[in-house]
């Protein structure tokens, strides 16, 4: 069905392909599908996929479509309102990759790039071998300094 849809033009050179994530909800199928559905599709040359990135329709000297946000940023920004909202609280931990590898559908270094980025913000910290916690309220980005 993808195949079609990028022959028939619905999905044109340089955009994206639908996420795992997006063809597991829209036909119903398991990740390891969605998965292999990707690989085929690479493998007949008619996508490539940049990591941390997506998959695109095309060869990969074809100019991308330019996501407005990169994903890991999409990701840290969506984890930056459930802190400031107090889904996540101070010095408590955030979920880990695994959970949020699976809540987002994502590789593990999207996921690591994201926790970078809120890093580098100031939203979060993180202490070797026991995990990312999220900063206190002063640290966070806007708050007075």
């Amino acid at each position: 069905m993808i195949r079609e849809r990028i022959t028939n033009g619905d999905i044109t050179p340089g955009e994206a392909m639908p996420s795992e994530t997006e063809l597991e909800s829209e036909y119903g199928i398991a990740r390891a599908t969605a998965r292999r559905v990707a690989r085929e599709l690479r493998e007949q040359g008619l996508v490539y996929t940049v990591q941390g990135e997506g998959t695109f329709v095309g060869e990969p000297d074809v100019p991308r479509a330019p996501r407005k946000t990169p994903l890991y940023q999409q990701i840290a920004d969506e984890v930056a309102v459930r802190i400031r909202e107090g889904e996540f609280r101070p010095n408590r931990a955030i979920p880990s990759e695994k959970m949020l590898m699976e809540q987002y559908g994502v590789a593990k270094v999207t996921i690591r790039n994201a926790v970078a980025f809120l890093r580098d913000q100031g939203w979060v910290f993180t202490v070797p071998h026991r995990g990312t916690y999220v900063s206190q309220p002063e640290e966070w980005p806007g708050s007075a300094e």
